[in-house]
């Protein structure tokens, strides 16, 4: 097993970018794939979680070549071009692979079977099968059909859509339905409670689809083709985010991120941070491709706790662990709320936050649905555990910059899901990160 030791109290200075956003790039694959013809993707992910994405496609028949790591050249086959694959179609760890690909699987002419990690088999899947099973697919999954495996059988008549109200905000759920869409009679329409990442509706239009927003409803006509795709993927929020919570809590720190997509829906962290107190500048504002991008500066400084709820957690949903670092660095009490979603994803975020981050010495308590923190506590060194979740292990990573001791983080190349080189960049910065081999 391999595991990251951060060397002690260390300030991070410098200029960086951050790699290629990791939702645009699974859902570039996904829709260039049924294009009518060539796209070419520059700023892709090369993660894990994405390649992925472009190992399914493949298996259906789509050409994918890479001249470069982050190039994507797609062969677009259109919409009723996928072939039968011939194995099970693996996912891999990615929950968002396996629910995106739901909704385009539902509406093909051919059986074919999901899976993936035991680790991904154990998240809920229903919330994507109900809506689909409404749309009039026929799809089998274990454990009455609430757990991958996943097997689609072809529908006896073409999907119909419909008006879907999501029960929770899911930018997941949507994009499932809204992939399904292209495939029914009927117009589809999903019905927001909250605002959720819009990629999946952005990219679409881009394409030449005819989506419209109509407050929270998002209405999508069935298209005769998509258009091919070109576009630069900016720098994950998400990635950026463990940078900006470094640069904020560890003395001393300058940071100025590059080229980071900050579209509304992505950077509720930033706005929480500021909320506290944050010394962080969005500057150079500019639109790319139809995404908002921008530069970051972030200043080290104090911070003071604040209660978080409502709309604000879904755009920070990734992010809520990170944040909970930061609050116990604050002064005061902070209280994160309405987050029940923390418990299903990669591993159970709010236990195991909860779990390692009081092995460094913080002050905090799980809810049901979020997190009670005390803070200002001086967090020390200790070896602590990702869970094997790649947003915990980089969390962790980053408290290793607040502790007068070394600190180790084992199972920790799940960085790689989301952020590859992520240890190298804390290097470039100032930090002191060293992977090492180790017989756990």
């Amino acid at each position: 097993m391999t595991s990251l030791r951060m060397g002690p109290r260390a300030p991070i200075k410098g200029t960086v970018e951050v790699p290629g956003d990791k939702s645009l790039s699974h859902r570039a694959i996904l829709l260039g794939a049924l294009a009518d013809g060539p796209s070419r993707i520059t700023g892709f992910l090369d993660g894990r979680d994405c390649h992925a994405t472009v190992g399914i496609m493949r298996d259906m028949g789509v050409a994918i070549d890479f001249p470069q790591a982050t190039e994507a050249r797609i062969d677009g086959v259109g919409l009723h071009g996928l072939r039968e694959p011939e194995g099970v179609l693996y996912a891999d760890n990615s929950g968002t692979t396996m629910r995106l690909l739901a909704g385009l699987l539902a509406g093909q002419a051919f059986t074919s079977v999901v899976s993936g990690t035991r680790q991904l088999c154990r998240r809920p899947m229903d919330r994507v099968l109900k809506p689909l099973a409404a749309m009039g697919a026929h799809i089998h999954g274990r454990a009455g059909d609430r757990y991958a495996p996943l097997t689609f059988v072809p529908a006896p008549a073409r999907l119909r859509g419909i008006q879907y109200d999501l029960p929770v905000a899911s930018a997941q759920v949507k994009s499932c339905v809204l992939l399904a869409g292209l495939y029914a009679g009927t117009e589809t329409t999903v019905v927001e409670p909250g605002p959720t990442r819009d990629h999946t509706e952005c990219m679409l239009r881009a394409m030449g689809a005819a989506v419209e927003s109509d407050g929270p409803r998002i209405h999508l006509s069935s298209p005769e083709g998509l258009s091919p795709l070109s576009m630069h993927v900016p720098g994950d929020a998400s990635s950026a985010a463990f940078l900006i919570v470094a640069a904020c809590l560890a003395a001393d720190s300058a940071l100025t991120l590059r080229n980071v997509g900050c579209n509304p829906t992505r950077i509720g962290i930033v706005e929480a941070l500021r909320s506290m107190g944050a010394d962080i500048a969005m500057v150079n504002a500019r639109l790319e491709g139809g995404e908002a991008v921008a530069d970051i500066e972030i200043q080290a400084g104090p911070l003071r706790a604040r209660g978080f709820g409502g709309e604000i957690i879904v755009r920070m949903i990734d992010e809520l662990p990170l944040l909970a670092l930061a609050c116990t660095q604050a002064e005061g009490v902070s209280v994160i709320r309405d987050a029940r979603e923390l418990r299903i994803k990669e591993s159970d975020r709010i236990e195991d936050t909860v779990t390692q981050l009081r092995r460094l010495g913080a002050d905090l308590e799980g809810t049901p649905d979020g997190f009670v923190i005390r803070g200002p506590t001086p967090l020390r060194g200790a070896e602590v555990s990702s869970a094997g979740d790649h947003r915990l292990a980089m969390m962790l990573a980053v408290a290793g910059l607040l502790t007068p001791e070394d600190l180790v983080v084992r199972d920790a190349r799940v960085t790689d899901d989301s952020f590859p080189g992520f240890a190298e960049t804390l290097c470039a910065l100032g930090a002191e990160a060293v992977w090492e081999e180790r017989d756990d």
